[in-house]
């Protein structure tokens, strides 16, 4: 399959927008937040995964929301189906559930989604990311403090981040992680990054997991306030999820694949300013 596009936007003034959930009331709310961005916008609701997919086989669509739950199928088959068996293969598949962050844990997010969001952040936040996709936005930015021992891996990770915009602060340890988010917090500057990305296993005495326990336990800050990518070349799900569980807000797996790993950036990012937005309003 190809490799999905990074085009995030919906650059027609009246793009249709295919919406995918068994009930009418979300499929409403939904509509009414895109009208509210996009008066005019076509809106195409679906209760079920069969007859959007008979949509996507007749019609052409800017942006396609879903529901992981569908009465008929799973929404990932449903942005499986659209990517693989439709001419849509690079428009944006957003998963709108609440569920995600169970799918998180259990690794079960595929590529073929875009982006997700979860409805417990609740329909004005909703605004916000489809705002993301509907509207022009400057390019997600921030620090990155970024945790690798081999020299090799962090000059050309590092220059995918820093091409994309990010400002990464690299360093190859987690002491060296760690000292730099004490003086931070010493500094009345907390946490010190808009992001850390660390690897697993590195070489000094403390692991990436250590960085981890530090940064959620020891520190206390939350997954809102400094998320956390942790790279990982562990297929194994069970070492997976205890990372998940440890307060990983999502893994990026290796060899690092450039695409995916601005996706998760920018999307951590986002719902980071978006929950401290929420919290200081």
């Amino acid at each position: 399959m190809s490799e999905v596009s990074l085009t995030r936007h919906i650059s027609s003034d009246e793009p249709r927008v295919l919406v995918v959930d068994g009930s009418r009331v979300v499929r409403q709310l939904i509509e009414r937040v895109l009208k509210a961005e996009l008066p005019n916008a076509v809106v195409v609701g679906c209760g079920s995964g069969a007859d959007a997919a008979r949509e996507l086989d007749e019609g052409v669509f800017d942006l396609v929301t879903t529901a992981l739950r569908l009465p008929d199928m799973d929404g990932l088959e449903l942005a499986r189906r659209a990517r693989e068996s439709s001419n849509q293969a690079y428009i944006p598949i957003v998963v709108v559930s609440g569920d995600v962050q169970e799918r998180l844990v259990a690794r079960t997010l595929s590529s073929h989604v875009t982006d997700y969001f979860d409805k417990a952040l609740g329909f004005d936040a909703l605004a916000t990311f489809i705002r993301g996709y509907v509207r022009p936005i400057e390019q997600v930015s921030g620090t990155v403090l970024y945790v690798e021992d081999s020299r090799v891996v962090a000059l050309a990770t590092r220059r995918m981040m820093e091409k994309c915009g990010f400002t990464v602060s690299h360093v190859v340890s987690v002491e060296a992680a760690i000292e730099i988010l004490d003086a931070a917090r010493a500094e009345n500057r907390a946490p010190g990054a808009d992001l850390v990305l660390t690897d697993v296993n590195l070489k000094g005495e403390l692991s990436g997991g250590d960085l981890l326990e530090r940064i959620r336990a020891g520190y206390r800050y939350a997954k809102g306030e400094l998320p956390v990518l942790v790279m990982t070349g562990d297929d194994n799900p069970a070492n997976q999820a205890a990372l998940l569980r440890a307060g990983a807000n999502d893994l990026v797996h290796k060899p690092i694949e450039e695409r995916l790993l601005v996706t998760k950036l920018q999307f951590q990012l986002r719902v980071a300013r978006r929950l401290r937005g929420h919290a200081g309003a």
